[in-house]
Order: structure tokens, then C-alpha cells, then sequence
């Protein structure tokens, strides 16, 4: 059974940082690719940012790609989001998904998702 369970949301000051954690189990974690999305209140689901299935290739919303840095250790079956220089309108829900696919970019469909960690910009 797939699972994701994202942690290290929480409330910071603008201009800090966060380190989002997503642990996968119930699949064979290096072998797809994983993507970060967040969802603000009265807003679609936005894509974030992703990473290929060995780590290789990753890209970016535009909004985050200076700021935040996505990347993975696979002996773990962990994907990360750093985020740098946050700002108010970075608040939202941030949830990892796995690309449906095996072996892919993560430029495609998503089919598992975690529950997401409240991400809080605030002075």
C-alpha cells in the first residue's frame, strides 16, 4: 500500500526557511519520479516542483524555482523541499505525489498523494 507522509510545515517569518520531508513506503521509491504541489485556501492545487526518478533532472513553478530546491535520497525513500526566502503568498498546504509511471520525469500524471503539511508565511 502506497503512502507518503510529508512533515516540517510550520509558521515563519518572511524571508526564512523550511526543509519539507515526504517518507514513501509501499512501493519501490526509486524508481518513480516525485513531485512537490500546494494548495492555498479558495485556490487549485498548484505544481511546485519535481524530480526525475534517479534525481537527476528536477524543475520548477517559475514563482519558486530561485527559492526552492527539491531533491532526494533514495536510501531513505525520501523526497525534500527546501525553501529559502519564503513570502506570504508561499502559504498553503504542500503535499508530495508520485508520477503514475515508472521510470519517468515527473512531467506527467500524479496518482498518489500525501495528506500535505501547513506551510505558514507570516510576520
Amino acid at each position: 500500500q502506497v503512502a507518503l507522509v510529508e512533515s516540517g510545515g510550520g509558521l515563519v517569518q518572511p524571508g526564512a526557511s523550511l526543509r519539507l520531508s515526504c517518507a514513501a513506503s509501499g512501493f519501490t521509491f526509486s524508481d518513480y519520479a516525485m513531485g512537490w504541489f500546494r494548495q492555498s485556501p479558495g485556490k487549485e492545487r498548484e505544481f511546485v516542483a519535481a524530480t526525475s526518478w534517479n534525481g537527476r533532472s528536477t524543475y520548477y513553478e517559475e514563482a519558486v524555482k530561485d527559492r526552492f530546491t527539491i531533491y532526494r535520497d533514495n536510501a531513505k525513500n525520501t523526497v525534500y523541499l527546501q525553501m529559502d526566502s519564503l513570502k506570504p503568498e508561499d502559504t498553503a498546504v504542500y503535499s508530495c505525489a508520485r508520477e503514475k509511471a515508472d521510470f519517468g520525469m515527473g512531467y506527467g500524471q500524479f496518482d498518489y498523494w500525501g495528506q500535505g503539511t501547513q506551510v505558514t508565511v507570516s510576520s
